[in-house]
């Protein structure tokens, strides 16, 4: 190991009205530290979302945390004071994961470290960011906070004034990353830019710093080739890279070999826009090696790709959760938004699925809601049109992104203003911000669903 070169990465809490582990990890975070691993440096990592966390399960242990069968359960959660800006909304905000304590009690255990890595994932869940640096600067003084991830990203400028953080790193870019390691850590040797160009030099994540593991996230590619206006995907990663397939499967094997791994998370934007080709060998190479194992696909795939074959190939492999990317069933809302799908190409696929093999509650369509100029009658047909065909309708809320192509609409629609605190992003807040989707209507459109 490098000789005081000790590098502390924290994933942190989640400050939000509600909260659940739906295979949500930081996976980027954890190519980090493989990464820095690599090159010899001492990694230290507290995951405040760990629901496993010793310390949490100890004190917890009279009334543990549900979860299901596929590793997905309840985040520890502890009741805080909400911000200013919500004090008129009538409900709960609280802290999910590890307590205070528990994260304090972390830092006294970490030798002092060259640098600090926090992430950062939905724009809204920056106060929990906030807490993270502002707590390890009162016990690390004058050592550098490196904040990357999707706030960082999106909210770029938020983040370098508000954050508290040396440096903020914008999108997936690791020749920034390269630079500023080498001002702190004297890092001339290794240069991290080629991993923005070639996803398959990158080695396996960090899965080593967790005790316990109910599931694997993995991507096999890197961006969307679609451009819808609600969608922030290609604001995060510009370009559309593919991993080898090949080594996919090879990651997929060493974990269910090392950690004893049933259940596999695809994080992809677009899994099934690879070629074709590549696509049908890499399902029937997982069919043939019989690997006992369930894929789960929570992102959304494009239904428009599906077809008996397909389908059927995915059913063998072990695909277990289907989430399609369908929004609408409004054809000039499906054009206008991206053009990805038509009733259709959404009809047929579902009926793939159950050919195939798959049941209903297998294959879940999201719906989004709260689009600008979007009607409550708008919703009601969709979710009818989903039941029809076959599949399980699954809202999600609109959460109003930065620099998406719908963003000036949706400050108008919501009357945000010209400043907009990012945490007014926050998806819970349609029923209180929207004239439309007010809780009776919601309560109305969730009669629909059940």
């Amino acid at each position: 190991m490098r000789e005081n070169q000790n590098i502390l990465l924290i994933n942190p809490w989640i400050y939000d009205f509600t909260a659940y582990d739906f295979w949500s990890k930081p996976l980027g975070l954890l190519y980090i530290a493989s990464i820095l691993k690599k090159n010899n440096y001492k990694i230290s990592y507290i995951d405040c979302l760990n629901r496993y966390h010793p310390d949490l399960i100890e004190l917890i242990r009279k009334k543990p945390l549900k979860k299901d069968e596929f590793g997905r359960g309840a985040f520890y959660k502890e009741e805080i004071t909400k911000p200013d800006i919500f004090k008129d909304i009538p409900r709960r905000y609280s802290r999910y994961g590890i307590t205070e304590k528990i994260f304090l009690k972390e830092l006294e255990k970490i030798p002092r470290p060259k640098a600090v890595f926090v992430t950062s994932i939905m724009t809204y869940w920056y106060p929990g960011v906030f807490r993270v640096i502002e707590l390890v600067k009162q016990k690390f003084h004058k050592i550098p906070v490196i904040l990357g991830g999707i706030y960082s990203t999106l909210c770029h400028e938020h983040a370098r004034e508000f954050s508290g953080a040396d440096y903020v790193i914008k999108g997936n870019n690791f020749k920034d990353l390269s630079q500023i390691m080498q001002q702190i850590c004297d890092w001339d040797a290794y240069h991290l830019e080629k991993y923005d160009d070639d996803l398959d030099l990158l080695p396996y994540p960090g899965w080593d710093l967790y005790e316990k593991l109910e599931y694997i996230c993995l991507i096999s590619s890197r961006g969307c080739p679609f451009r819808c206006i609600y969608c922030a995907s290609s604001l995060m990663n510009p370009d559309f890279k593919f991993r080898n397939l090949t080594e996919v499967i090879n990651e997929i094997v060493y974990w269910k070999k090392k950690k004893r791994i049933k259940d596999f998370v695809f994080y992809d934007d677009a899994l099934l826009m690879h070629p074709r080709k590549q696509i049908i060998d890499m399902l029937d190479e997982i069919i043939h090696l019989n690997l006992q194992i369930r894929f789960h696909l929570p992102n959304g795939i494009h239904a428009r790709e599906i077809d008996r074959k397909i389908a059927y190939k995915m059913f063998q492999a072990g695909v277990y959760t289907i989430r399609l990317g369908f929004e609408t069933m409004n054809p000039n809302a499906q054009l206008e938004t991206g053009g990805k799908i038509n009733n259709k190409e959404f009809r047929n696929a579902v009926d793939c699925f159950l050919r195939a093999g798959f049941k209903k509650n297998q294959i879940g369509a999201y719906l989004l809601i709260g689009l600008p100029g979007q009607s409550v009658q708008e919703i009601k047909d969709s979710i009818n049109f989903v039941k029809d065909c076959g599949a399980h309708p699954r809202l999600a809320k609109f959460s109003p992104i930065p620099g998406t192509k719908i963003w000036e609409k949706a400050k108008a629609y919501y009357n945000f203003g010209r400043y907009v605190d990012p945490i007014l992003h926050n998806d819970a807040l349609l029923p209180y911000l929207s004239s439309d989707f007010n809780e009776k209507a919601l309560n109305e459109i969730h009669l629909l669903l059940k």
